[in-house]
């Protein structure tokens, strides 16, 4: 099954869990085994197999045990900026994002869009 953006996160990360548990199964581990090499507790593997939630860290750990932290690359790609972003502008990364207007200020001009005055 394809993990895709409208997926609720419970099916996410039993798919998450389940392609692990092959990964672990293809390379001849037991949970054991795999939680001894990733540093966890047995009981997080099952828990990961089974869609549970487990913290951030040991997901890294057990990603690395299984030699598949060289994807982890792709969960947040890097933030490139394209050459023409460079011409004339600021050469700092933003740090921030910025607020929201509130919707209220298009109404106190008098003007919105698609109004025909």
């Amino acid at each position: 099954m394809k993990i895709v953006q409208t997926m609720p996160e419970t099916a996410m990360l039993e798919e998450m869990g389940r392609r692990a548990q092959q990964q672990r199964v293809g390379q001849n581990l037991t949970q054991t085994q795999l939680a001894g090499a990733a540093g966890v507790s047995a009981r997080t593997i099952e828990r990961f197999e089974a869609g549970s939630p487990v913290q951030l860290d040991k997901f890294v750990r057990i990603m690395r045990a299984l030699r598949l932290s060289d994807n982890l690359d792709q969960l947040i790609p890097e933030n490139e900026i394209r050459p023409l972003q460079l011409i004339g502008a600021k050469t700092s990364y933003r740090q921030r994002a910025s607020s929201r207007r509130s919707t209220t200020d298009s109404y106190q001009s008098g003007w919105a869009w698609g109004d025909k005055k």
